[in-house]
């Protein structure tokens, strides 16, 4: 059967609904079928009020759904549907395994489309209200993750934090104490200030401000929800000017009571 539709490769952002993208928003309200991450929102989901809602979500150390399917699913989906919604989270093409979609959607001969969404680096850097390149502090940035799949090589994540000023690292929580450890053994210094995110732009968002140091001394306890570790000097300088965020107890307008993070190790 010949391809008949319409991919739509879509990114739901870091959490929070409205700050969905208005391109976003018209194709959920279009969609025939929408494929979505387990982390999307339920008000998300909701804007695709005549589409059939398939969760092909993946949750670190939970049941997951693998790629090859996904990418059977799409290409199925496409075949007997007009318009097709693959809504990941965030931005799809941060570290959201996209181009390996494309590449299924391309052999297949199906026409797709990327639609950006705001990834979990900059809506921490915006609930932390720090820049993460402050003019006099930081002019590189780099967004990484040690984490790996299944028969793939190690990542090589290391010399990019360490060259980088300011850090954010995805998919991080659960190996935060250890990723501590190997940058302070490969020179970064332990007191380098670290900030932990824990669903960014949520109402359940929580955050902590540690060192390195600290976080490689002490593991955190299992977190709820998605963590992105953010590292380096503009998170401690931040911490120290702005009263509302000294002890990691309070946050921006209408979220003055948000606990320290718990994280898992």
């Amino acid at each position: 059967m010949s391809p008949t539709g319409k991919v739509y490769l879509v990114g739901a952002g870091p959490g929070a609904p409205d700050l969905l993208t208005l391109r976003a928003a018209r194709l959920l309200e279009r969609a025939d079928i929408v494929l979505h991450d387990a982390l999307v929102h339920p008000d998300t989901l909701a804007l695709a009020v005549n589409a059939r809602r398939v969760d092909v979500g993946k949750r670190y150390g939970k049941v997951s759904t693998e790629q090859r399917f996904i990418h059977r699913a799409l290409i199925e989906a496409a075949r007997t549907h007009a318009v097709v919604v693959r809504l990941k989270g965030g931005d799809p093409m941060m570290f959201g395994r996209a181009q390996e979609e494309i590449e299924a959607l391309e052999e297949a001969g199906i026409e797709y489309e990327v639609v950006p969404g705001v990834t979990a680096a900059l809506a921490a850097a915006s609930t932390l209200r720090t820049s993460l390149t402050r003019r006099g502090v930081a002019r590189t940035v780099a967004f990484l993750t040690p984490r790996v799949g299944r028969g793939e090589t190690a990542s090589r994540w290391l010399p990019a934090a360490l060259g980088a000023d300011s850090a954010v690292l995805y998919m991080a929580a659960g190996a935060s104490q250890s990723i501590a450890t190997d940058l302070i053994a490969a020179g970064k210094p332990a007191t380098t200030p670290v900030a932990l995110v824990e669903s960014a732009t949520l109402a359940e968002e929580k955050r902590l401000f540690t060192t390195l140091s600290h976080l490689a001394a002490e593991a955190l306890p299992r977190a709820s929800g998605p963590v992105v570790m953010c590292v380096g000097e503009v998170f401690g300088a931040k911490k120290r000017s702005d009263p509302r965020l000294r002890g990691a107890d309070k946050a921006g307008p209408g979220r003055d009571d948000i606990p320290p993070i718990a994280l898992t190790a």
